[in-house]
């Protein structure tokens, strides 16, 4: 994957997570569409985690093929 692509999706990621901050119900987060939009917010963060792992690894494999 490219690294253009890798910051789109972390970008996208942002984006989801800042929507659904706006959809949780801080008086009762735990409740109908809050729970949701919780979830929403910790897939967002987990995926942001996997791509960011993915470039570290990526960086890994050409300092490793360039030596």
């Amino acid at each position: 994957m490219n690294k253009t692509l890798i910051i789109i999706l972390i970008i996208l990621a942002l984006g989801l997570i800042a929507y659904n901050v706006t959809l949780v119900d801080f008086e009762a987060p735990f409740q109908g569409d809050s729970t949701i939009a919780l979830i929403g917010i910790l897939a967002s963060l987990c995926a942001i985690v996997l791509l960011l792992i993915f470039m570290t690894s990526k960086k890994i494999d050409k300092k490793i093929k360039d030596n």
